[in-house]
């Protein structure tokens, strides 16, 4: 490493956010701009430890240690081609992933670990700043045609991984824009679209196709596009979203959580919306049902809509401060985490069930009845909760946003197909292959929910199953193999 014992001398730093009371008045990304010299010094604190758990820990093999090395050295070059060997899209995952790989950083058995995600992020900007990233078109095409469905993470790193194999790519998308969760599902503040319509411009300058407003069994045929392309990748996500039957639940003013997000996305993005179909936290009181990112999500984009008041509930009790025996390093801490979206101000409530929507006389629902949990071990050595006796009370509720995840992909797609499903209703397959020969799936389509990062890795996996049903074999690298490469040049 290029300071061996930077550990020893740098603590770990990130760049400042914009002051909350100042953010929330718009849809820009919050974070200051942070020295290069400061992001060497996080570099430093690499350990080049013998053995870099935080490989593990990224999904996609990210070769953190070599990255590191090579941004202290300020060799941005090097960085982005150590990092682009295995993530197609670091200027994504270097602003929304949850870092993982910092969770199994070895430096954090004790210290605070290297900030790794923001090292990513710095690398994608300085290269696309010094001109390392250009359209990467292959030499020869194989004239095999493959059609994606879904233009989410999953969908554009399958995308981009055989078009480098040389096969022609289309990639169909229902939206009127490219981006599946990138686009609509991640506020603007978190991940701003022109860094989206950046990345789809240089794709389509790597000669990938994409069809907007193509709903594929609706107004794209299927039937056609198994007898026009030699392989179809299924990337259209886990979209069906959870419900929550409760008494009141049809009344006025409860929503799912993506309704809610997308609109604030496409109106950021320009477009106008009618004013009945409109949903809006502004002056009201605004209940998000649900402890995840989404719910954070809905937070922020509360308070930028000019919410009264926001409060986010959670079915589970308050995680703890620290690691337990059951979460120990390297293993994903089940810890409290609070988002930029909580520091602009809110209530959160845990261990909290949700009774019944109480309406008025219009149908608008107007409060909400909860009621205090507490969990337990069952006689089968499983959790469970009941309800504290006397704790039933009622809330004030006049948007209620269900942010308590997604069940599956939604099941036209699977029956247009004829596509066999697992038991948790997403596509089943083996080794990224539907039980129909030339159909395969990735992303959360096959996995269910899960992060972005995750996406992009199947993207990438699903991409080499696809390559070798078309070739025979493939060219194209896995996490396993790219770390193999690097080390032996």
């Amino acid at each position: 490493m290029g300071k061996i014992d930077g550990f020893l001398h740098f603590d770990r730093e990130l760049p400042s956010s914009r002051d909350p009371k100042e953010r929330i008045k718009d849809f820009k990304e919050i974070y200051e701009e942070f020295p290069v010299q400061k992001t060497k010094e996080q570099a430093a604190r690499c350990m080049d430890c013998g053995i870099p758990f935080c490989h593990k820990g990224c999904p996609l093999g990210n070769i953190i240690p070599e990255f590191n090395d090579a941004v202290y050295r300020e060799k941005w070059d090097e960085a982005i081609q150590i990092l682009l060997s295995t993530n197609n899209f670091p200027e994504f995952t270097g602003r929304i992933c949850p870092a993982p790989c910092e969770s199994s950083c070895v430096l954090g058995i004790n210290k605070p670990p290297v900030a790794i995600e923001h090292i990513e992020k710095t690398i994608a900007e300085k290269a696309f700043e010094l001109g390392y990233i250009k359209p990467m078109t292959p030499k020869t095409r194989t004239e095999k045609r493959v059609a994606i469905i879904g233009s989410g993470p999953a969908g554009l790193a399958c995308a981009e991984q055989l078009n480098r194999a040389g096969h022609w790519v289309t990639i169909f998308e229902r939206d009127d824009r490219i981006g599946g969760l990138l686009r609509y599902g991640i506020p603007d503040f978190k991940l701003e679209k022109w860094v989206v319509e950046r990345r789809v411009e240089l794709m389509n300058q790597e000669g990938i196709r994409f069809k907007v407003n193509a709903n594929v069994g609706v107004n794209v045929n299927p039937k056609e596009l198994m007898e026009d392309f030699d392989a179809i990748v299924i990337c259209s996500g886990a979209t069906q979203a959870r419900d929550l039957p409760i008494a009141g639940r049809n009344a006025k003013g409860i929503h799912f959580a993506m309704d809610f997000l997308v609109q604030q996305n496409k109106k950021v993005s320009g477009d106008t919306l009618e004013a009945d179909q409109l949903i809006s936290a502004k002056d009201k009181h605004v209940v998000v049902i649900g402890g995840g990112d989404t719910g954070s999500d809905c937070i922020g984009t509360s308070h930028r809509q000019g919410a009264k008041s926001v409060t986010q509930l959670e079915l589970l009790p308050k995680p703890l401060n620290q690691r337990t025996h059951q979460d120990p390093w390297p293993h994903w801490p089940m810890t409290l985490r609070t988002s930029s979206s909580h520091d602009e101000g809110g209530e959160r409530e845990w261990s909290m069930l949700t009774k019944e929507f109480i309406a008025d006389a219009k149908g608008q629902v107007k409060k909400l009845k909860l009621v205090h949990i507490e969990w337990y071990t069952d006689t089968n050595g499983k959790r469970a909760f009941r309800e504290v006796a006397g704790s039933e009370h009622e809330i004030k509720c006049d948007l209620g946003l269900l942010a308590i995840g997604f069940q599956s992909p939604e099941k036209g797609l699977l029956e247009q197909f004829n596509l066999s499903a697992d038991g948790h209703g997403n596509v089943y397959t083996n080794n990224y292959q539907s039980n129909i020969d030339k159909v395969f799936a990735a992303g959360d389509a096959r996995r269910g929910q899960s992060l972005v990062v995750w996406a992009i890795s199947e993207g990438r996996e699903a991409a080499i199953a696809v390559d070798k049903f078309l070739m025979g074999d493939s060219q194209l690298e896995s996490k396993e193999e790219s770390f193999v490469a690097l080390h032996s040049s």
